[in-house]
């Protein structure tokens, strides 16, 4: 897609922050967190690193981070168990940590790697991929070894940082800097999985057969540490190298195999996942990229709005995860308390009325073919294909979170019951890889290392599930307009000087009223990246209308999947809104 005017191609920060400050007011982002909860996340921090020497747990061995043989594979993976356990050094205990969350096991000597966009310091999940021997009794082939940071080994229930955190619900990225759900001195520092420091974290245990299927799993709490902070980019381009028959350019401390073994382990979870009826589309994102640079005197970022898709390395990273959440919600079940993640059944009518869009876009949708089976063939670089896969985020409405097993709850329902599943996902499955940026975790996480000891899920866990759904809605609804606003300040500041000027762009929506006339459509230009609303013109001497209003008669058809020429009618820098209009 083509464009014959070159608009601004970025915004300085000096010009998009204001705007982006705005925002955070109009939607009651939380600001800067209350001194006593900045006091009590530093105090943790001190005590962290005291009851880190106290366990006189080594530095890890080079040579362990290296490839291993067989025989270390029995030797690796036990956890070491300092001992004893060290009592508090001061005060009357560990009183700025949660006592039962702090961690005796060593898991130090396995050689975690985490996979993260580049810059990223909040960083939630490191793992460690095995290829086992032959003939193992379970018959495994993969030892899939995941850590989860441990929050709630900072996190006493109850706490002012506690009620902090239960307020916010998520981390809400604005393109200049996040509103982080923990302090940073949490999420981008000691409870972290940050390289090269002892950190606490949930270690799962996940074996699986030849064919990605899930054979056991478990969680316990321990230290561990990781070697080294990758990007999908590194992961990427060290498997090109593979194949190509190189040499991976790697940090010396990453186990030469993850990039091969997570390739292969993350495309059988994708098999399986096709098998069970589940979908992972290619949808086109917009995102807001930050460029950041020196000015004399000062540092200098400017942003700009670009198209993105998950590179194959992300996909792959993401069934790890998805695993992880499935072994989750099986853990809950068995113990009759969780909290899950849940999607709906997509409505028959839907389902017909997609059917519809792709007769209209022209895409070949055999009668016989699944929706997960269509999607995965088609190309989100061509107009139409992007146009259908837009439209087709519309049927995975109504996400929620689902409580069992607790006061006022009802139990688990039967095995398959569709009110306990991730229709998308096409199986049970919970929240439980990103506690540092979203709050449901914490919770699933400690009724899976209580279930995994045999231990009585903690009475704090308990007595407060039963609100974290609502506190999840919330959050989401606020993280969600955040997001959407960010995008239309920059869009607005991006062509507020180009108002008249003619864009070419793919209708990838239309939005009709009930007599079936065009309401407007949505327009995705390629350069700048802007998605914005397109409505059919008026014609000369109409009379003016409300934005949201219907055009003047007579109505235009706008061309669903088709490349048009729109003109920019509108940029509203103060209410962020653009308006195209069509015919140019």
């Amino acid at each position: 897609m083509m464009q014959r005017y070159l608009p601004r191609s970025d915004v300085a920060d000096g010009v998009l922050v204001p705007a982006l400050d705005r925002i955070r007011t109009e939607l009651g982002v939380p600001p800067a967190f209350p001194p006593e909860v900045r006091r009590q996340a530093l105090h943790a921090v001190r005590q962290w690193r005291r009851y880190v020497a106290a366990t006189r747990i080594p530095d890890p061995v080079p040579s362990l981070d290296m490839d291993l043989d067989e025989g270390d594979i029995q030797t690796l993976y036990p956890f070491r168990r300092p001992s004893p356990r060290p009592a508090h050094v001061d005060g009357p205990g560990w009183d700025g940590l949660w006592e039962p969350a702090l961690p005796w096991l060593d898991g130090t000597h396995i050689p975690f790697v985490t996979i993260d966009p580049p810059g990223s310091r909040d960083l939630d999940q490191a793992m460690h991929l095995l290829r086992l021997p032959p003939g193992e009794p379970d018959g495994a082939a993969y030892l899939v070894t995941y850590a989860i940071a441990s929050l709630a080994t900072f996190v006493p229930p109850d706490s002012p940082l506690d009620l902090e955190v239960r307020s916010r619900g998520l981390t809400t990225y604005f393109p200049d800097e996040p509103t982080p759900l923990h302090p940073p001195v949490l999420s981008e520092g000691a409870a972290s999985l940050l390289p090269g420091q002892k950190s606490p974290a949930c270690v799962w245990h996940i074996r699986l057969g030849a064919d990605g299927r899930r054979i056991s799993w478990s969680v316990r709490r321990a230290i561990v540490v990781s070697r080294a902070q990758l990007t999908y980019e590194e992961v990427q381009e060290a498997l090109s190298a593979i194949d190509e028959g190189g040499a991976p350019a790697l940090p010396f401390r990453v186990p030469g195999d993850l990039p091969v073994l997570l390739r292969e382990i993350g495309q059988l979870r994708l098999a399986r996942e096709e098998r069970r009826g589940g979908v992972s589309a290619r949808i086109p994102e917009q995102e807001i990229a930050r460029i950041d640079g020196d000015l004399p005197g000062r540092r200098h970022r400017r942003f700009r709005l670009v198209y993105r898709s998950n590179l194959p390395s992300e996909e792959w990273n993401a069934q790890i995860s998805l695993l992880t959440g499935m072994c989750a919600a099986s853990v809950m079940r068995e113990a009759g308390v969780g909290i899950l993640r849940t999607v709906p059944p997509v409505p028959s009518s839907s389902l017909e009325r997609l059917r519809m869009v792709a007769r209209a876009l022209d895409v070949d949708w055999p009668q016989g073919e699944s929706y997960p089976d269509l999607v995965r063939s088609l190309d989100p670089g061509t107009a139409r294909h992007a146009a259908f896969l837009l439209e087709a985020t519309t049927l995975f409405r109504g996400a929620g979170y689902a409580v069992y097993g607790v006061d006022g709850r009802p139990p688990f329902p039967p095995v398959g019951a569709s009110e306990t599943r991730h229709e998308a996902i096409a199986a049970e499955y919970a929240h439980a890889t990103a506690p540092l940026r979203r709050l449901a975790d914490r919770w699933a996480l400690e009724i899976c290392l209580a279930a995994c000891a045999g231990e009585p899920v903690p009475g704090w866990v308990r007595e407060s599930l039963p609100e974290v759904p609502s506190l999840m809605g919330h959050a989401t609804q606020r993280v969600g307009a955040a997001e959407r606003e960010s995008l239309a300040a920059i869009e607005a500041l991006l062509l507020a000087d180009q108002v008249g000027a003619r864009f070419s762009g793919a209708v990838v929506d239309v939005e009709r009223r009930r007599n079936g006339d065009t309401a407007r459509g949505t327009v995705m230009i390629a350069d700048p990246a802007v998605m914005a609303p397109v409505y059919p013109a008026r014609p000369e001497g109409a009379a003016p209308e409300g934005e949201a209003e219907a055009p003047s008669a007579p109505p235009r058809e706008l061309p669903l999947g088709e490349v048009v020429e729109v003109r920019l009618a509108s940029a509203d820098v103060e209410r962020r809104r653009i308006r195209f209009e069509w015919p140019a």
